[in-house]
């Protein structure tokens, strides 16, 4: 794996595990995961998607020469997923709110790097035009 394509390695790992996670869920639930809990799974599920779909774009944009700001963006999009959503999934699965605290840092990952991915079209659009 290279600087280059870890983007991409992680978009579908990342993917693939949030698809294992929502098929699991939604067709066995365990008994003891309560509807608030249930709900938690179903925002990391989508966020987990939605993010690992985002960094496959900025993965291949990536493959094309680096990029400072598609570091940055790849990088919050990747530490939003791990602390966003493993966040949620850990206190879905335990209970314990011990493990709220990287749900806003994991949302403000993303936020970085969507803000990261935008500059870069700025960027890019004021050199091409």
């Amino acid at each position: 794996m290279t600087a280059r394509n870890w983007p991409l390695c992680f978009a579908g790992i990342s993917g693939a595990l949030a698809v294992l996670l929502a098929a699991g869920t939604a067709h066995d639930p365990p008994e003891a995961i309560m509807v608030e809990d249930l709900g938690r799974i179903q925002t990391a599920v989508r966020y987990q998607i939605w993010h690992a779909l985002a960094l496959l774009g900025v993965g291949a944009f990536m493959l094309k020469g680096p990029s400072g700001l598609l570091l940055i963006a790849a990088t919050g999009f990747a530490l939003g997923s791990v602390l966003f959503c493993g966040g949620l999934y850990l206190l879905a699965f335990t209970g314990l709110d011990y493990f709220a605290w990287p749900v806003p840092v994991g949302g403000m990952a993303f936020v970085a790097g969507w803000l990261a991915l935008a500059a870069y079209g700025w960027r890019r659009g004021r050199t091409i035009g």
